[in-house]
């Protein structure tokens, strides 16, 4: 039963390893590119945790067999991942005001845009091989 639970996750849990893996092994880059490796690390690891609990919603939608069940689960899912986001964006932005770095911002939205893209092809895929069942 945990190896079912877990065995969707491998390309995100994959993902966010091959991330960290880049951010650090690319310090001297990143740094030459005046993006901050720290804001890239907390970034990441933000965005993998709301991936994880968007995700467990997203399944709990497809579970239930039910199409508007899924949809309101898709939905709660973008907006409570969205709002995390915006909210810790907005708390680094205050917290620092003139030294923001920006292109470590820009990056972690790229990095929103992956790993949602990941979530939502592993739900379509999970979503289709329960109506093939």
């Amino acid at each position: 039963m945990k190896q079912n639970f877990l065995r969707p996750l491998i390309p995100l849990i994959l993902l966010f390893v091959a991330l960290i893996a880049m951010i650090l092994g690319g310090r001297i880059l990143l740094s030459r590119w005046s993006v901050d490796n720290n804001v890239l690390l907390f970034g990441n690891l933000l965005l993998f945790i709301v991936t994880l609990i968007s995700f467990s919603l997203g399944r709990r939608g497809i579970q239930s067999g039910n199409v508007q069940a899924f949809i309101r689960s898709v939905y709660s899912s973008f907006i409570i991942k969205f709002f995390v986001i915006a909210i810790a964006a907005f708390i680094y932005i205050i917290s620092l005001r003139k030294d923001v770095n920006k292109p470590a911002l820009i990056v972690c939205m790229c990095l929103y845009l992956v790993y949602t893209f990941f979530e939502v092809s592993i739900l379509v895929k999970m979503s289709n091989r329960k109506k093939n069942e």
